[in-house]
């Protein structure tokens, strides 16, 4: 019986080291970019956008297309470092335990 009572204890602890992840990357953001840094996205942690700065000289009706293009590219990219942080803030929290393949927390 003191196995499964330091079993609920720990899941407890994953519990609310979890909850504090959850914060820790809404606090976090990162940035991505495209067209040589001329249009660049800002997400958080958790892939949410906070910002889109977009050089002025991409503004041009003739060019609406590339415009597009560039910010699902820079969207994209950002959302890419966003994964990674949220993995390394995983990986930091399940001190390196190696989840089976397909397996993802949060779930």
């Amino acid at each position: 019986m003191t196995n499964l009572g330091q079993m609920l204890k720990q899941a407890q602890q994953m519990q609310s080291k979890m909850q504090e992840m959850q914060e820790t990357l809404a606090d976090i953001e990162v940035t991505g970019t495209s067209g040589a840094g001329m249009c660049v996205v800002t997400l958080n942690g958790k892939g949410e956008a906070r910002r889109i700065k977009i050089d002025p000289a991409l503004i041009t009706p003739d060019d609406a297309e590339v415009l597009e293009d560039l910010i699902l590219a820079a969207i994209n990219d950002a959302k890419a470092k966003a994964e990674e942080r949220s993995r390394e803030e995983m990986q930091k929290l399940t001190g390196g335990l190696q989840l089976p393949p397909g397996f993802q927390l949060p779930f």
